[in-house]
């Protein structure tokens, strides 16, 4: 073999050996906490395949139907296998931005929905939390068997001065009478509305 052969064969290999260690992470879901990074702050959407960083954060079954932007989430929930705290259940992490923006300002959550064909939830819960300094508390909406805008609002604390910057976390889940229920997110967009209300009290 030629040194000319054999160094087109080595240059060969080893293009194809990185492409090889790429494509797993070209087919990865998106993970970890929603941030605003790349928006206007305005209007922060969580659909298609970005629905995935949703945490179980419990006994709860999360899974993604379809994909691409076509992608929904299934939340599967059996009765009596979860608490009423909003991180031991199905949960979105938002990260530290979004509690930097949407502190102080009343905050307008739209989730996309419906029951899921299988197992299909009559309602759902939400629940928007502070870690363990403060929360919405759950509210509950009926779900149909079509998609349909649920709007929920929530006015945020303001921030202890001088505090850390930490995470906002939103729970969404079935509501479970017997058995097990099942709901479809299709997205969820956040939309903190009007300036903080320390400034327009100003």
């Amino acid at each position: 073999m030629s040194d000319r052969i054999f160094f087109i064969a080595a240059l060969a290999l080893a293009v194809f050996m990185v492409v090889l260690g790429l494509v797993p992470g070209m087919n990865a879901l998106p993970a970890g906490p929603v941030s605003g990074g790349g928006t206007d702050y305005q209007r922060i959407e969580v659909s298609g395949e970005q629905l995935n960083r949703m945490v179980a954060g419990g006994d709860s079954d999360i899974a993604l139907e379809g994909s691409g932007r076509q992608a929904n989430l299934r939340i599967e929930v059996t009765e009596g296998t979860l608490s009423d705290d909003p991180l031991r259940g199905p949960h979105f992490i938002l990260d530290r931005d979004l509690e930097n923006v949407f502190a102080d300002r009343e905050l307008r959550i739209t989730v996309r929905a419906k029951a899921a064909d299988r197992y299909g939830a009559e309602a759902l819960r939400l629940n928007y939390a502070l870690g363990n300094a403060a929360e919405s508390g759950w509210e509950e909406f009926t779900v149909t068997r079509e998609f349909q805008d649920i709007v929920f609002t929530y006015t945020l604390p303001a921030k202890n001065e001088g505090s850390e910057p930490g995470y906002d976390y939103l729970a969404i889940r079935p509501v479970v009478p017997e058995k097990q229920r099942a709901i479809l997110i299709q997205s969820v967009v956040f939309e903190p509305i009007g300036p903080p209300r320390s400034v327009s009290a100003s």
